[in-house]
């Protein structure tokens, strides 16, 4: 039965200092969805005997069926604290009631911008880390976005039954794993964290305070030090037996906290804890916590899975756990769920981890703001978000959109971060290209409905206040994806998210039936709007191009679109690999182009960027946006330009953003500022489509030398400049060596030692090669890393497990570009072949365009 009703949900959205808004991050198959049944059986939503096997929050069939989560799900918790627990919350407390806003989002890599999405809308993170497999790739990746979103993580070790069962490891191994993957996550916190004195002060996990939790969702039991803390400070208590204020109770289960983790250990004849492992007479000691708390764990453990009966009665008596009827004739591990479940319940241990350690959306958004918020620290808007203001004016942003029982229309999911967003409501509705002050991507409309999202369900809610979780109804005509709602009339929008993948696998998709041409275009409209990450494109040569992050989340987004959103039967092609356009060396010549009526020249040349660059401008380091004084410091210091000439980029592109440079190096050239939004106009167009096969152009700076321009105006408007410095920058990327660039995956294979000759066999087939190569301690499993062209990874997990005979499983993620080797003007060589393709499929003329197209003679 379900132990909170709408009403008492709506009463404690206004106690915002007792919100939590958290995701469940994890690498793939590490047991989220798993463990965050327990927290729904808590809250009694499902029943506690099928918590671990419904995986409540996996809506989808294909979910379901696949046993993977593809879409983040949210839903509403409720959860009262003891008043002795409340001692334990160390900032401002309103009550005992606490509303827990929890997402569920996936692991694997190719859903990633889910977990983007889920992060921006939450203030704290509970990272689930198999124990048995440590930490893994995703694992990183994950924590690394939360860091830079500023989300506190907890960590939570899942899946000890497997450790104690399978690897039947000794609990002083169990004790090192344990301490080996808190110090992996806390080095991980360290590397991408701010310094502990920063604002939001220490993000280090640690089992001493209470922030790492142990234990098995599928078998439905947790612990943290502090559950095993309380114990013992009641039986070490009870021999005075006073009754203690809440406060002392608190700072005497703190102090005992401490004494069960790390190098202290314990003498249980005199019943001391002490800090050296051998005694004076050269007894030694166990490890306090593999004493305290393994020991106690292993006894169970063993006494059930050896069916000894008298031994596990004793043990049930001994701990006061009560058991049903029908759980006393269980046996073996059926049993032991019960027993574990009633003595350690998981949701009891993690929603007290959840609501004592993770801050509320008055603690999160005082430092979180000036990461969220565009526009200026001091204006209506940012105070409101700083202080988490009912009162002050409206500011939601909307992550995703989730698709609603209604055909084609969607839920606008995303958070209050102030004011109080109601029914009706008159808003600012604006996209990501809205500018402060500009009309466009702006809509004034009414919100049709706000309603709570509660898993596979919704129920509609009169209003909602900031600090919370919303879905709106009617927003999705006006958005894509995300976007940033608001009443006031100065306000700026909230950041874009940064997605840590990026769509490089493409699939042309087309009509059986060219009647249905339509529904597919309106389908994708759609697809493009349920998925953060998918990218909808219509090349010139009329093919519809759905771009993703790789295999699983391209099937996942056609099996949608065919199914869901089109409704129609499709046809699609393989899939294929965008790459990239580069050069190598400096221009061999100075390049000249006339424009149509010889009145102007321009001379330029192209080169490419040092090292490092553009991987900067592609993460925020270097951007269009900064102060041009710092961003000049920034290239003439790391990459030694010079200062003159960092201070004249005219432009990034492509889309004013991308990795390339427009640089006016000129020396004073008359009317040279009336025609740059003409040559910039071509910078655009020419570096989004480049002219070996039009794809986008990556790392190359375009120097302007020289122009000579008419007197008169009207011969050097747009339709003389534009074309003519297109063609210009073509001709100065086909004398500077262009080079083909692919995008190359990071894998990381886990398997068994005796495969890994296959795992070889397989990469160097697909010429990928290996970078690294680690061993477990205390497991046979090995973990190979290694890059992999983007371009082979089609069937290459097919391939890995039927030459590793099933046991190896790869996980792949876009890393980086890397320049093809060869020259694509040679048709026979490798890149010259890859261009050929492309050119064919895109329906332009077969061969590269000759240099006289584009460069004129003086």
């Amino acid at each position: 039965m379900v132990n909170f009703t709408i009403d008492q949900i709506r009463a404690i959205m206004d106690k915002k200092a007792n919100i939590r808004n958290m995701s469940v991050i994890a690498h793939v198959d590490h047991g989220k969805s798993t463990l965050t049944d327990s927290l729904v059986s808590k809250a009694g939503i499902i029943a506690s005997a099928r918590a671990g096997e419904t995986r409540f929050t996996d809506t989808r069939k294909d979910e379901q069926e696949r046993c993977i989560t593809i879409k983040s799900t949210a839903i509403s918790l409720f959860y009262e604290l003891t008043e002795n627990d409340m001692a334990f919350i160390k900032q401002s407390k309103d009550g005992s009631g606490f509303l827990i806003n929890l997402i569920d989002s996936p692991g694997h890599v190719d859903f990633s911008s889910e977990v983007t999405a889920a992060l921006r809308v939450t203030d704290g993170a509970l990272v689930v880390v198999d124990c048995v497999s440590g930490v893994c790739v995703q694992t990183e990746t994950v924590l690394r976005q939360a860091i830079a979103e500023r989300i506190k993580p907890v960590l939570m070790m899942n899946k000890m039954d497997r450790a104690l069962l399978e690897l039947q490891l000794e609990p002083e191994d169990l004790y090192q794993t344990f301490q080996r993957i808190v110090e992996s996550v806390n080095v991980i916190i360290s590397t991408y964290g701010e310094d502990e004195n920063g604002p939001m002060g220490t993000l280090m996990v640690d089992p001493t305070i209470g922030t790492v939790g142990f234990g098995s969702g599928l078998h439905g039991w947790a612990f943290t030090l502090k559950q095993f803390a309380e114990m013992y400070a009641a039986k070490f208590a009870a021999k005075g037996n006073t009754q203690l204020s809440p406060a002392e109770n608190c700072k005497k289960v703190e102090d005992m906290m401490k004494k069960l983790w790390g190098d202290r250990y314990f003498d249980a004849s005199t019943g001391k804890f002490l800090k050296s492992s051998t005694g004076a007479d050269g007894t030694s000691f166990p490890r306090t916590f593999v004493a305290l708390i393994l020991d106690p764990i292993f006894k169970v453990f063993n006494a059930i899975m050896n069916f000894n009966k008298e031994e596990t009665a004793k043990l049930v008596q001994k701990l006061d756990i009560k058991l049903d009827v029908e759980d006393k004739e269980k046996e073996g591990k059926p049993l032991l769920k019960s027993v574990m479940r009633r003595w350690l319940p998981a949701g009891e241990a993690l929603l007290q981890m959840i609501t004592i350690h993770l801050p509320s959306p008055v603690t999160a958004q005082r430092y979180r703001c000036e990461l969220l918020y565009e526009g200026p620290g001091d204006d209506e808007a940012a105070m409101g978000i700083k202080n988490c203001d009912p009162k002050a004016p409206l500011m939601v942003y909307i992550s995703k959109m989730v698709p609603s029982n209604d055909k084609g229309r969607f839920y606008a999911f995303g958070r209050v971060f102030s004011g109080c967003i109601s029914t009706g409501m008159k808003v600012r509705i604006m996209g990501p290209n809205f500018v402060p002050g500009k009309k466009d991507d702006l809509y004034l409309k009414p919100i049709q409905r706000t309603i709570l999202m509660m898993g596979r369900y919704t129920e509609p809610i009169e209003d909602v206040p900031c600090g919370n979780i919303v879905g709106l109804v009617g927003v999705d005509q006006f958005l894509v994806k995300t976007g940033t709602i608001t009443t006031y009339e100065q306000a700026h929008n909230m950041k874009v998210m940064k997605f840590s993948v990026s769509p490089v696998v493409r699939v042309a998709v087309e009509v059986k039936n060219p009647a249905d041409l339509p529904k597919l275009v309106e389908g994708l409209k759609r697809l493009s709007k349920s998925d953060p990450m998918v990218q909808c494109i219509i090349e010139e040569s009329g093919e519809h191009i759905v771009a993703g992050a790789g295999e699983l989340h391209l099937e996942i987004c056609l099996k949608d679109l065919e199914e869901d959103h089109a409704c129609v039967p499709l046809k699609k092609s393989d899939p294929v690999v965008s790459y990239r356009e580069t050069v190598s060396e400096e221009s061999s010549i100075m390049c000249l182009s006339k424009s149509p009526n010889k009145h102007n020249r321009l001379f330029m040349k192209a080169c490419p960027f040092a090292d490092g660059l553009a991987e900067d401008i592609e993460k925020g380091d270097v951007t269009s946006r900064q102060d041009i004084k710092t961003r000049a410091r920034y290239l003439a210091e790391k990459f030694e330009w010079d200062v003159g000439e960092a201070r004249k980029i005219w432009c990034f592109g492509p889309d004013g953003t991308g990795p390339n440079l427009l640089v006016d190096v000129t020396k004073g050239v008359q009317y040279l500022n009336e025609i740059k939004d003409s040559v910039v106009a071509g910078f655009q167009w020419a570096v989004k489509e480049g002219v070996l096969c039009e794809e986008n152009m990556r790392a190359i700076r375009f120097n302007v030398h020289d122009v000579t321009l008419h007197t008169d105006a009207i011969h050097r408007g747009g339709g003389q400049i534009i074309p003519t410095a297109r063609r210009v920058l073509y001709a100065c990327e086909l004398t500077a060596e262009p080079r083909m660039m692919e995008p190359i995956y990071l894998v990381e294979i886990q398997c068994p030692e005796d495969a890994i000759g296959g795992i070889y066999g397989v990469l160097n087939r697909r010429r990928g090669h290996v970078i690294g190569d680690l061993g477990f301690s205390s497991t046979p499993m090995r973990v190979t890393k290694a890059y992999l062209p983007v371009n082979e990874s089609f069937g290459f997990t097919a391939d890995l497990r039927s030459n590793t005979g099933g046991k190896a499983f790869p996980q792949c993620v876009f890393d980086h570009w890397q320049i093809l080797p060869g020259d694509p003007l040679d048709p026979a060589s490798k890149p010259g072949v890859v261009v050929a393709d492309i050119r064919k499929r895109k329906g332009l003329k077969e061969g590269i365009p000759a240099l006289d197209n584009y460069l004129d003679k003086l």
